[in-house]
């Protein structure tokens, strides 16, 4: 069996990587509900794609809001082994925060989304 030489890699790369595939896989998940709702689609799968929207949005506003907090980490931290193991669990965590958030007070977007597309829509 070949061994693979990973010692170029730090750590910080394999972190962007799961980053990025984890916001990639996000992303698939919402466009695939999203083009999934039609006018014969429930007044339930509706609110449904609007709440996962309203959570994706919030999830991508606190992670804009983190890299402002990770620009003022002292640098000698970064490059710690365990970084990677916290910023992996507090992607998760992060994002079942922001979906727990919307199905329980939300900010009222998913509410508006609804009401629009209805009436618009007629969806």
């Amino acid at each position: 069996m070949a061994s693979i030489d990973l010692s170029g890699i730090n750590a910080n790369a394999y972190n962007e990587y799961a980053t990025m595939e984890a916001a990639q896989a996000s992303g698939n998940n919402l466009k695939a509900t999203l083009n999934n709702t039609s006018s014969t689609s429930t007044d339930d799968e509706l609110m449904g794609a609007c709440k996962q929207f309203e959570a994706y949005l919030l999830e991508q506003v606190f992670k804009e809001m983190q890299k402002s907090v990770d620009a003022l980490k002292d640098e000698s931290s970064i490059d710690q082994p365990t970084s990677t193991l916290v910023d992996y669990f507090k992607g998760q965590t992060l994002t079942k925060i922001t979906q727990d958030a919307t199905d329980t007070q939300g900010l009222g977007l998913a509410q508006m989304m609804y009401e629009n597309m209805k009436r618009n829509y007629d969806i």
